[in-house]
């Protein structure tokens, strides 16, 4: 599996933005450039191993769940994302989700194995 850094820098913004923190502000704590965290957050800057703990450390979220799309075993913390997201919503919109979500599925093992289900 590869490193998606595109997805962990969307998840670092999205917890950035849920903790009401500027990136000029998380920079300033983190010791880095805004440019430099800017290009995290696009996916198009690598990252270091300090770098990414203390952006775990200050925005208060695990480098787990910050990874987790691209560990083998992150699955565990993209289901508790999943029911996170539902936690909020009506039944129906929880139905039209997961109607989405199995369709989803459904549509990408027929693409995958050439057209079984």
């Amino acid at each position: 599996m590869e490193i998606n850094y595109t997805d962990i820098g969307k998840r670092i913004q999205d917890r950035r933005l849920e903790r009401g923190i500027t990136q000029e502000k998380l920079a300033e704590m983190i010791d880095l450039t805004v440019g430099h965290l800017s290009g995290i957050e696009n996916g198009k800057t690598k990252f270091s191993f300090p770098s990414i703990i203390r952006i775990a450390n200050m925005l208060e979220i695990s480098v787990d769940e910050l990874l987790c799309g691209s560990l083998v075993q992150g699955k565990p913390v993209l289901q508790n994302e999943y029911a996170e997201l539902l936690a909020d919503c009506s039944p129906d919109e929880v139905k039209l989700i997961t109607d989405t979500a199995k369709a989803m599925k459904k549509s990408m093992r027929e693409k995958t194995t050439g057209g079984e289900a």
